[in-house]
């Protein structure tokens, strides 16, 4: 009965490299499958012929929206310390300059929430931002190609693509307490 009350000890960095290799191995290891459901989908007339190798944009994607559902969570008292951290391990992956990526993180979350506009459902923002970044709109049937606008069943098939690559922060830290 006590075990179940008692969270595990994790200290900011452990979580950090964590979070970095876990999400950088899956995005690696898994856009091949979301390349091909991309080009395989039926909402697109012609298949976008989506590189399985392309994952640059879907992986700023998911790390935007990764720290953005962190910032959204109670359980920890110092967010954007990790936050920062996390950042800063990637810039160290990419060898860029962690004021460099902090500032690409931010050009996502602003064009994540213009072309999600008026949604406030962001895993729905996440999957628009797919469809953006990736030119999709020149592969789909007039009527959406006229309206810019993304296939409300691709979008769900995407969204629940996405929402695989996202970590469950809350579930996370119901189980671990921060050092």
């Amino acid at each position: 009965m006590f075990g179940l009350a008692i969270r595990k000890k994790i200290d900011e960095d452990k979580l950090a490299n964590i979070f970095v290799n876990s999400l950088l191995e899956a995005v690696e290891n898994g856009f091949g499958d979301v390349a091909g459901m991309i080009n395989e989908d039926l909402a697109f007339q012609t298949s976008p012929s989506i590189d399985p190798k392309a994952y640059q944009q879907f992986l700023l994607i998911v790390i935007t929206g990764n720290l953005t559902f962190l910032g959204e969570n109670n359980e920890i008292d110092d967010v954007e310390d990790l936050s920062n951290l996390i950042i800063k391990k990637y810039a160290s992956i990419f060898d860029m300059q962690t004021s460099e990526l902090d500032v690409n993180i931010q050009k996502m979350r602003t064009f994540i929430s213009q072309v999600n506009y008026p949604s406030k459902n962001y895993l729905y923002g996440l999957s628009k931002a797919v469809f953006f970044k990736y030119h999709l709109n020149n592969f789909q049937e007039s009527y959406f190609k006229t309206m810019n606008s993304p296939n409300p069943l691709f979008l769900k098939r995407m969204d629940e693509l996405v929402q695989l690559f996202l970590w469950d922060w809350d579930k996370f830290f119901k189980k671990h307490k921060m050092q």
